[in-house]
């Protein structure tokens, strides 16, 4: 299971900030944490993602157990 980070409006909606969550891709480690935290439903839209410190956008991108993954919503209003 990859580390998932969550941080402000995402952190409110889990009730958590760190939580492990299962998934062979990025798309399926989202999905499961949102089955886990269905409040992150109406965040996700607006969210950016790093794996390993990296930004991704690609929800094909495979995830092993040992990755790290931040859930970053969109501070300050901004786009």
């Amino acid at each position: 299971m990859a580390v998932v980070n969550f941080y402000a409006a995402a952190r409110a909606a889990c009730g958590v900030s760190e939580s492990q969550i299962d998934g062979s891709t990025l798309g399926e480690v989202i999905a499961s944490a949102s089955a886990q935290h269905p409040k992150l439903i109406a965040i996700l839209p607006g969210c950016s993602y790093l794996v390993n410190g990296g930004a991704e956008s690609n929800n094909d991108m495979k995830i092993s157990a040992d990755d790290v993954i931040d859930i970053l919503p969109r501070f300050a209003g901004g786009a």
